[in-house]
């Protein structure tokens, strides 16, 4: 089958196009002749928060791509429709996670949907931080372009049900990101150069308001009451950076906080979920998480929080804990019931038990049983 796969990928960073460019590697070991179309710029200078749109891994995660896309060139959204088009494929697969994409997507959606089938596999149908009706209505303008779609979690299932009432939707696990460990990290090792020991609670990922870190940190002082612990929190910081510090300073932890404010690369993220015990994860809101399944990769329990799809990925009391969200003290509860009781090697094998539902191969799957229906 040919397979046109529309998303961001390398050299941009982030969860997404690691994502885009591990789902078409997996498309390819089925046997599927895949073409990839990406961006060569995904965001303008202004609305982007970080240091860099690029990733400055020396071992990226990439396939081969046509980076065609620039968000803020319309003639190169059609170009890119003429391209998967001419392509001829069976099957349009388009990334969507923000309708900030919604007319670049609309475009290509639109100029490939007279040929073959239209697939949006949504990692957010709205965005995090929402943007109201505005968000709404691009949103719809371009999924109603779909016909079928993959969501990742029962609150996106929702949403999209909302917006699109007839669509024909799947909903699925997000995949794990094994590609991370390469099994050659040593505990010990990580631990030195980190310059932490004892009992080491992660938080991984871009800081930004949504996923809680406020309420983790405001959760350690109960957590250092009971236990001897070390908060590792490891991300670039979108949000103030000052606030966290000064909360850290206010509670008098910082001799038991570690604040990484990077983006890292993928050769050394092994090392921070090699270094810790439990990744946390106190989101405020969310759909799904990759870091969840960064950690999954590393067969590392998570501590989270009951919003969005998290309680869908983390099985309470399994796998990880899941706590009210914006809770420091059910949340300290939890990490030190997880130490306490010592849950660390019952839950690392109650995840690689489970993560053949997390496999690529199950995605796989779902893509080639949506293609095999045929046009409706």
């Amino acid at each position: 089958m040919k397979i046109c796969v529309v998303g961001p990928s390398y050299p941009l960073r982030g969860g997404i196009a690691h994502y885009t460019s591990l789902l078409c590697g997996a498309l390819g070991e089925r046997g599927h002749e895949v073409k990839l179309i990406s961006f060569k710029r995904l965001y303008p200078g202004f609305l982007f928060p970080g240091k860099t749109q690029n990733d400055l891994s020396g071992a990226p995660i990439s396939c081969e791509s046509e980076p065609l896309i620039d968000s803020m060139n319309p003639f190169t959204w059609f170009a890119a429709g003429r391209g998967a088009r001419a392509f001829g494929p069976d099957l349009v697969i388009a990334q969507w996670w923000h309708p900030f994409f919604a007319p670049v997507l609309a475009a290509v959606a639109k100029r490939c949907r007279s040929v073959s089938k239209v697939m949006f596999l949504c990692h957010n149908v709205v965005p995090h931080e929402n943007g109201g009706m505005s968000s709404r209505f691009l949103t719809r303008m371009a999924l109603r372009h779909g016909d079928c779609f993959i969501v990742h979690s029962e609150e996106d299932l929702r949403g999209l049900l909302a917006m699109i009432p007839e669509a024909d939707v799947v909903k699925s696990p997000h995949p794990t990101y094994a590609v991370f460990n390469s099994g050659t990290w040593e505990r010990d090792e990580c631990r030195r150069r980190l310059g932490v020991s004892g009992n080491v609670i992660l938080f991984f990922g871009l800081v930004r308001r949504y996923k809680g870190l406020m309420c983790l940190i405001r959760a350690m002082p109960a957590v250092l009451s009971k236990i001897d612990a070390t908060l590792l929190i490891v991300g670039e910081f979108y949000d103030d950076k000052s606030q966290y510090l000064h909360e850290i300073c206010r509670l008098r932890i910082e001799d038991k906080t570690v604040a990484i404010d990077q983006y890292v690369p993928n050769e050394d993220v092994g090392g921070y979920f090699t270094a810790a015990d439990v990744v946390a994860l106190p989101y405020v809101s969310a759909t799904q998480s990759g870091v969840v399944q960064i950690a999954f990769g590393f067969r590392k329990p998570v501590i989270t929080t009951s919003v969005g799809g998290l309680p869908e990925a983390v099985s309470d009391g399994e796998t990880g804990f899941v706590t009210p969200p914006e809770d420091p003290a059910a949340l300290a509860e939890a990490i030190v019931k997880y130490f306490q009781e010592s849950r660390a090697e019952e839950f690392a094998g109650n995840i690689e038990r489970k993560l053949s539902e997390f496999s690529w191969g199950r995605m796989v799957d779902l893509v080639e049983g949506f293609a095999a229906r045929g046009g409706d």
